[in-house]
Order: C-alpha cells, then sequence, then structure tokens
C-alpha cells in the first residue's frame, strides 16, 4: 500500500517507517525540518516537509502522496518543540500536541476525505489515565479519564477529540501504553538516576507499558488490516508504580526510589504526578491481540527496562 505518515521523524515514526517498508510499502513521510530530509531519504521513504497545523500543506502532502492509508502520529512533545518534561505543567508542555491531536486531525481528515483516502490510523495515549473508577485495567470500552482541574485536562480533551473524530470518519485510534525503547528513555531514567522520581504514596496507581518496537508492529497490522475502532496497544502486564519504578532504578544502576506522601509531593510534583502514582489506571492489551493478532515482542516492560537498559548508557 501506499501509506502516509505524519510524524515521520518522531520518536515512534522512526521505528514505524522503516518496518513499513521492511513490509512491502511505499511510504511518504512528514517531518517539519528540511534537515531531517535526508534521514528519511536514506531509509527509502518520501519526505516531505508539511506543517500539521496548516490545512494548505497538510492537503497539499496528501493530495501529492495519493495515499491508500494516513498514519497520524504528530506530537510535539520532543525537548525542541516543547522543552524539558514537566507534568507539573502538563497543559504548557503539552500545547502543541494538543493543538496537533485537535486541528492537527481535523487538517489530515480532511485531507483525506478530499484526496479520497480510504483509511486513517491515528495516534491516541492509554498508560495510567484509565477513567479512575471501578478495577485498575481498564479495556477500549472504557474512556480516558477525563482529569477535570488539573494541567492534564486540556491533553484528555484532545485525546477524546482524536478519538471521537477518528471513529466517526471509521477509522482506527491506537492507544499507546508509556513508551520505552531507544530515544524514549531518557527524559524517564535521568531523573530516576537522580533520585528525582519517588514513589508517590503507596504507589498503588497503574500505570501501562510499550517498547516503540511493539508500538510500530501493532500500527503496521492496524495499516494492513484495515483496522476500525479502538484498540489499547499495551504490554500483557499492566503494573503499580510501586513495582514497576524500584524495577526501573535497578535496572538503570540507581538507587532504590524514595518515597513521599502525596500532601508533600503535590506541591512539588503536581496533580497529575500525584494522580498518576496513586490513582493511575493501566490498560488491556486484550482486543488488539484478539482483533490484530498482534503479539508483543516485549510482553512485559520487565524484560523490556532490562533489555534496553543492558544494551548501553542512556
Amino acid at each position: 500500500m501506499r501509506v502516509f505518515v505524519a510524524g515521520g521523524t518522531g520518536v515512534l515514526g522512526q521505528r514505524l517507517v522503516p518496518l513499513l517498508l521492511e513490509r512491502g510499502h511505499q511510504v511518504t513521510a512528514t517531518t517539519t525540518s528540511a534537515a531531517k530530509l535526508d534521514l528519511l531519504a536514506r531509509s527509502g521513504a518520501e519526505g516531505v516537509v508539511m506543517d500539521g497545523l496548516d490545512p494548505v500543506s497538510v492537503r497539499t502532502a496528501v493530495a501529492a502522496a495519493r495515499p491508500d492509508v494516513i498514519v497520524h502520529q504528530m506530537t510535539a512533545i520532543s525537548a525542541t518543540h516543547a522543552g524539558k518534561a514537566d507534568m507539573k505543567h502538563m497543559d504548557r508542555w503539552f500545547a502543541g500536541t494538543n493543538r496537533l491531536r485537535t486541528e492537527g486531525t481535523d487538517h489530515l481528515l480532511a485531507a483525506a476525505e478530499a484526496a479520497r483516502v480510504p483509511h486513517f490510523v491515528a495516534q491516541s495515549y492509554g498508560a495510567w489515565n484509565g477513567v479512575r473508577e471501578g478495577g485498575r485495567v481498564k479495556t477500549e470500552e472504557d474512556p480516558v479519564d477525563p482529569m477535570t482541574g488539573t494541567p492534564a485536562e486540556p491533553g484528555m480533551t484532545a485525546i477524546r477529540h482524536v478519538e471521537d473524530a477518528v471513529g466517526r470518519a471509521g477509522g482506527a485510534v491506537l492507544r499507546y501504553g508509556w513508551f520505552y525503547g531507544p530515544g524514549a528513555m531518557d527524559d524517564l531514567v535521568e531523573p530516576v538516576r537522580k533520585r528525582q522520581f519517588p514513589v508517590v504514596g503507596g504507589g498503588a496507581g497503574y500505570c501501562s507499558w510499550v517498547h516503540l518496537d511493539d508500538a510500530a508492529s501493532a500500527t503496521a497490522l492496524a495499516v494492513e488490516r484495515k483496522a476500525r475502532g479502538v484498540f489499547d496497544i499495551v504490554d500483557d502486564e499492566p503494573a503499580p508504580a510501586a513495582e514497576w519504578l524500584p524495577y526501573l532504578a535497578e535496572c538503570a544502576g540507581a538507587k532504590r526510589p524514595m518515597r513521599v506522601p502525596a500532601w508533600l509531593a503535590r506541591p512539588l510534583a503536581g496533580d497529575v504526578a500525584v494522580l498518576m502514582m496513586t490513582e493511575g489506571r493501566g490498560f488491556s492489551n486484550a482486543k488488539a491481540k484478539r482483533e490484530l493478532g498482534w503479539e508483543p515482542r516485549h510482553p512485559s516492560w520487565r524484560q523490556g527496562f532490562k533489555e534496553e537498559l543492558a544494551a548501553g548508557p542512556i
């Protein structure tokens, strides 16, 4: 197929584009930087500079590519676009990504309609942000939590926009867990090694993880199978912070994380970090396995963290 990857040089795009090419597809991948066109060319993809917030730029790029499917992977979370990771001020940290998940999604869907592109696959997020009621592990039938009144609320609103808009268009929405793997470990491991990432309260909040290569393989399957609906793309082991965080520290050769009460963590780390650590809900991958035939190569973060951190310094 002819696959148009919007956001082809992002942390997931860099794993997805080569995989799609390897599987025999023709790939047009976008970037916001002309300096990255050589990177795409070396991979074998057709690169194009596109501004996801400019409807003319999006429409022109899609029309020229004449794709069979559009894969929406546009974010602005990297340090280049958003600065240092900042969960305390998540509304500011994710401001660009939230626009890409609202305006950018709408521009891509409009371009798809104009060019008569029959299939659409979009990135969503499902790590610790399942609705905070009932059990600790959620399915695609459960909504993301609105995080009302917290700095994460605009981000959750943007995620719901993606899921609703793409769902109405008959496309597939992939709720990826918390990414780890090449290019996605620094912001996680650095504060752990500095003992700046404590376990808050009892650490009972659940989180789901996914290795970048597993996220890419699930995306390729969603493209090839013309999947429709919402899919949770996470590993087999949603787990509480009290388990995964000390294990990550051990794999990173760091001291065991400190424990701090929620009342102390809230003014320092913010409401979102406290909610994630104490009330987070993970997700189940049963539907993705059943309907996409997906099997993660890294079935657990336990194996994945150990392998990634053993591969070399982060």
